[in-house]
């Protein structure tokens, strides 16, 4: 009996151990769920993503920088252009003659600009001529004031000597009247004396007469003296502002030079405009030029869609902002290529939030007011597009998923 009694406890012990070892097992797969819960969750936090974003990028505008009528169109719409390939061509023929008559107005202008620069030289020259010439007319004129001094001077003697003889003259007049009234002297000998007189005041009045011209001349050469010393003055003051006038000219029609040029360069510019092209490579979209039409400046013509000058634009969650900032890394995934996976880098973060920047914006003055969380536009570049994007697959406006590391 006290063997039965022994026996009965050890055989629950047996069936209820199973029971008693299972619990540590279930505590321990709940742990490790909850550390495996805990790790995803901590391991979450390195990155943030989002669905509400899009490959972006610059569409291109064509429209014309002249105005003319269309002659040719080389592009279809969604057709595939290259940077400086041919879109549209205009009539060039109204700005082919500008040309011409620009390049015209040129050549008149550097023609003239010769003549005006050939004669700054000439002028210096003229001008250095006419200065040593006035000075060497001083010099002459001096002289000549001088000479006419000195024919003055010896007229002046000549005046006194022929006064002198005139006088001595007239008296032996005098002493011969009564003698030959006697018959002293002879007739002969009287009309002598008679003629002599007669002769030295012919001889006196002449020099008198010469000496007033002598004194004329002197006044004259006085006067041309003066003349001289004025155009030698004039010269030597006028000179200098000749040659700057003629340097100004030539100045003056250098910049008319530059300016006719100017005007040449910019007619080549307008024919150049004729011939519209692409201004990047892309594809052709919004096409609404036809042959024949009359085109503005500035007219559309043709939307570019660009392949490969591209970005990506997030809208990420306020709340995913905290640790988001420029040069980390980011994994892009592109819907329409079926999950396919780029490489970027954050570049900027928005300068505000997209309801802000929305034609209505939000007004959280009311009193209505319930917070929602906002979401603010990311630039996102990617990383090498040229060789991820070999074959142009990306699109602008393709839905894509970003994955931002934020935490290494």
């Amino acid at each position: 009996m006290a063997d039965t009694n022994e026996q009965v406890p050890q055989n629950e012990t047996a069936e209820q151990a199973p029971k008693k070892n299972r619990k540590p097992l279930i505590i321990g797969i709940v742990v490790v769920l909850a550390l495996i819960a805990v790790f995803f969750y901590w391991r979450s936090t390195f990155t943030e993503d989002t669905d509400d974003a899009q490959v972006d990028g610059n569409l291109y505008q064509v429209s014309s920088r002249v105005s003319g009528q269309v002659i040719k169109v080389d592009v279809e719409e969604q057709q595939l252009v290259h940077k400086g390939d041919t879109i549209a061509e205009m009539d060039p023929t109204d700005y082919q003659v500008a040309l011409e008559q620009a390049q015209a107005n040129l050549a008149t202008a550097q023609a003239q600009f010769e003549q005006a620069s050939v004669n700054v030289p000439i002028t210096g020259v003229n001008v250095r001529t006419q200065i040593s010439t006035s000075g060497s007319d001083v010099l002459g004129t001096e002289a000549s004031v001088q000479q006419a001094q000195a024919q003055a001077l010896a007229a002046n003697s000549r005046i006194a000597q022929m006064k002198a003889a005139a006088l001595k003259s007239k008296l032996d007049v005098d002493r011969y009247t009564p003698l030959v009234a006697k018959d002293v002297i002879s007739k002969q000998q009287y009309d002598a004396a008679v003629a002599t007189a007669t002769a030295d005041e012919a001889a006196y009045e002449e020099a008198q007469r010469s000496a007033a011209a002598s004194q004329q001349a002197v006044g004259i050469a006085q006067s041309r003296l003066a003349q001289s010393k004025s155009q030698e003055q004039q010269s030597r003051k006028n000179g200098p502002e000749q040659v700057k006038v003629q340097q100004a000219t030539a100045a003056a029609a250098e910049a008319e030079v530059k300016q006719a040029q100017a005007r040449v360069d910019q007619a080549k510019l307008n024919l150049g405009y004729t011939k519209i092209v692409a201004p990047q490579d892309g594809i052709v979209s919004k096409k609404s030029v036809v042959v024949g039409e009359n085109l503005s400046v500035g007219q559309s013509l043709v939307t570019i869609v660009p392949l490969q000058d591209l970005w990506v634009t997030a809208n990420f969650k306020e709340t995913q902002l905290a640790e988001m900032k420029p040069g980390q890394e980011v994994d892009i995934k592109v819907d329409a290529l079926g999950g396919r996976k780029f490489t970027g880098t954050v570049t900027r973060v928005g300068g505000a939030t997209g309801s802000s920047l929305s034609l209505f914006p939000p007004e959280n003055a009311t009193g209505n007011y319930v917070k929602v969380v906002q979401r603010i536009p990311v630039r996102i570049d990617f990383k090498n597009l040229k060789d991820e994007n070999k074959d142009e697959a990306l699109r602008i406006g393709m839905s894509v998923e970003p994955t931002v590391t934020v935490k290494n």
